[in-house]
């Protein structure tokens, strides 16, 4: 039970067995929550969402790693933790209506690039620590590269 259980959440809901790009796919799949908990709950309801994403993410991985290689594709619960991370440094400013699509847009591409391109230490986390930690953390090392140039971006627009 716990086993499939941490499949399904692993992969977000089977969102992860997408065909093709299932990364991009949870990523993508993120946004609707982000608007949500950002719409509703501001700062604290994304804060929270991420934090808890990767707490279950840790959890879940840890068991899918019993029978799986290191960081299956159909693994994307880090995507969602990394991109909720990535709209948690403009949060508030999701809040409201208008060019806020922009956002979540920028803060979607953004995310993407750092995931897949691995720069210091999203590839070192990634290769170094092989384990569900490592499988979490190259995300959330994305997400924060991420989400400071989303907040410079905004802080830019915005003044």
């Amino acid at each position: 039970m716990f086993n499939k259980l941490s499949f399904l959440l692993a992969s977000l809901f089977k969102i992860g067995y997408a065909p093709a790009a299932p990364g991009t796919m949870g990523s993508l799949a993120t946004i609707p929550f982000a608007f949500f908990f950002a719409y509703y709950y501001g700062t604290l309801g994304v804060a929270i969402a991420a934090v808890v994403s990767f707490i279950i993410g840790v959890i879940c991985v840890r068991e899918v790693l019993k029978t799986s290689r290191h960081d299956p594709s159909f693994v994307v619960i880090d995507e969602f933790s990394g991109q909720m991370l990535t709209f948690l440094f403009v949060a508030d400013y999701l809040q409201f209506e208008g060019d806020n699509w922009l956002l979540y847009l920028l803060g979607f591409m953004l995310f993407r690039v750092f995931d897949i391109t691995k720069p210091f230490p999203v590839g070192w986390a990634d290769k170094k620590i092989l384990n569900a930690w490592g499988v979490m953390l190259d995300d959330i090392f994305a997400g924060l590269y991420a989400g400071v140039i989303l907040y410079l971006f905004n802080y830019w627009i915005n003044a």
